[in-house]
C-alpha cells in the first residue's frame, strides 16, 4: 500500500487569526438534495439485496431542487407554487429476466424522506416531484462488479482531525436547534444555517432560522422567540468553547418594514431558494474554508465501489484515529483512486502530521481501516454514517 508519511510546516487552524466555519442544516435547500439522493441510493440498495442478493450498480447523486412560491404571513399563510424536486442519477434495472421499477423505487423513497423529516410540509401537495433516473453506461458498469470492488472513478478524499472549538461549535449548535429547540419551539423551522467566524479568540455566530408561520401570531411573537433563541444557543455554546462568542439571528429582518424570515412550511425551498446535491456540508458535516477538503458530493454515491463516497468516510475515520493515538496537532489525509483499480488499493494515501510525532503504528491504522472499507456499505444501509 503506497502511504507517504509528512510532516507539513503550516500553522494550525486553531492558532490563524481567521477561521470560518459553516453548517447546513437537514432543511437546507442544498442538504435537502444530498438527503433525498443518499435516501434513494439506501432504498435501491435495500432492493438489489432482497431481490439479486446484491447491490447493482447505481449512482443517484444528483439532485436538484427548484424552489416554489409562497406566501407567508402571520398566523399562517399558503403555497402559490410547488417547489420542483427533479431526481437524476444512473441504476441498474435488470438483472437476467427480472427488472425492477427503479423510478418507482426512487419517487416513494423520496416522498418518505420528506415526509419523515419536515413536518410543516406537505409532501403530496406542496412539492411536485420527477425523476429521471436511468440505466448506467456499458463501460462503467462493467467496471462494476461486487465481489471484485473495483473503484469506478478516479477522485481525491480527504479527512482531517480533531474539530477546533470553531468546527465543535458550529456543527452541534445548528444540532441543537434542529433536535433539542425544535421540541420546546415549535415555531422554529428545520432549515437552520450557522455560520461561525473567529476573529482571534472571539467567536461571531451568524444563525439563519427559517421560522414557521402557523406557530406566529404577531411580530411581538415572533421576535419574543428570537431572543429566546438566542439566549437558549448563548448558553450552549459555553458547554463547547470559553472563547467569547455573539450571535445573531436572522440578520436580513427589518422590523420598522415589516420584513421577517418566515416560512409556511419552515423550509425556505418553498418561495426560490434552490438547491442541489454537493454544494453544502461534507462527510463530517461542516463547510470549512481553512482545510483543504475533496468536492465530491457523497450523498447517493453507491456504498459498494464509489471512491467518491467510501475514500471521504475512509480518510475522515484515519484521521481522527491517528488524532486520538498520537499527540499531534492536526492530521490530514489525502486518499486517491485510479478507476478499475481495487478500492483497497489506492494509488496513494497521504498523511499529512501538523507539530506532532508520529512511528511506524501509523501506518497500521491507515491499513486497518483501508482493508475494512467492505464493512462502509452495511454502515451506511444501518443508519450508522451520514455522509452530509
Amino acid at each position: 500500500m503506497n502511504i507517504a508519511v509528512e510532516n507539513l510546516n503550516i500553522v494550525p487552524v486553531k492558532k490563524q487569526k481567521i477561521e470560518i466555519v459553516e453548517r447546513k442544516g437537514i432543511g437546507h435547500p442544498d442538504t435537502v438534495a444530498d438527503g433525498l439522493a443518499e435516501n434513494v441510493s439506501q432504498a435501491l440498495c435495500r432492493e438489489y439485496l432482497q431481490h439479486f442478493g446484491y447491490i447493482m450498480h447505481h449512482n443517484t447523486d444528483e439532485c436538484q431542487i427548484v424552489g416554489g412560491q409562497s406566501q407567508p404571513q402571520f398566523g399562517g399563510g399558503v403555497i402559490i407554487e410547488p417547489v420542483y424536486i427533479l431526481l437524476v442519477g444512473r441504476a441498474t434495472a435488470m438483472a437476467g429476466n427480472k427488472r425492477l421499477p427503479i423510478r418507482a423505487i426512487a419517487v416513494k423513497s423520496a416522498h418518505e424522506y420528506l415526509e419523515n423529516n419536515f413536518p410543516n410540509l406537505n409532501a403530496d401537495t406542496d412539492v411536485m416531484l420527477d425523476c429521471k433516473i436511468w440505466e448506467g453506461s456499458q463501460d462503467l458498469k462493467s467496471v462494476y462488479d461486487p465481489r471484485r470492488k473495483l473503484a469506478n472513478d478516479t477522485s481525491v478524499g480527504t479527512g482531517y482531525a480533531p474539530l477546533t472549538e470553531t468546527e465543535k461549535l458550529t456543527l452541534q449548535m445548528e444540532k441543537y436547534i434542529n433536535v433539542t429547540l425544535k421540541k420546546r419551539f415549535p415555531e422554529l423551522g428545520e432549515d437552520v444555517k450557522v455560520m461561525s467566524c473567529r476573529k482571534e479568540d472571539e467567536i461571531e455566530v451568524t444563525v439563519a432560522i427559517a421560522m414557521v408561520d402557523r406557530y406566529i401570531p404577531n411580530a411581538d411573537h415572533y421576535i419574543s422567540v428570537k431572543e429566546e433563541v438566542a439566549e437558549e444557543l448563548l448558553d450552549f455554546s459555553k458547554k463547547i468553547t470559553d472563547k467569547d462568542v455573539s450571535l445573531a439571528i436572522n440578520t436580513a429582518d427589518d422590523y420598522e418594514k415589516g420584513v421577517f424570515y418566515l416560512t409556511v412550511t419552515g423550509l425556505s425551498m418553498e418561495n426560490g431558494d434552490d438547491g442541489s446535491v454537493g454544494r453544502g456540508n461534507r462527510v463530517n458535516g461542516l463547510i470549512t474554508p481553512n482545510r483543504p477538503v475533496s468536492m465530491e458530493a457523497a450523498a447517493g454515491k453507491n456504498p459498494v465501489t464509489h471512491v467518491g463516497k467510501l475514500y471521504n468516510i475512509v480518510a475522515t475515520r484515519i484521521a481522527d484515529d491517528i488524532a486520538r493515538n498520537y499527540e499531534v496537532e492536526e492530521v490530514y489525509v489525502k486518499m486517491l483512486s485510479q478507476i478499475g483499480r481495487p478500492i483497497t488499493d489506492p494509488m496513494v494515501i497521504s498523511i499529512g502530521i501538523v507539530d506532532g510525532n508520529v512511528d511506524s503504528g501509523i501506518e497500521e491504522i491507515v491499513r486497518d481501516h483501508v482493508e475494512k472499507m467492505g464493512n462502509i456499505q452495511n454502515e451506511i444501509l444501518e443508519g450508522k454514517i451520514t455522509v452530509f
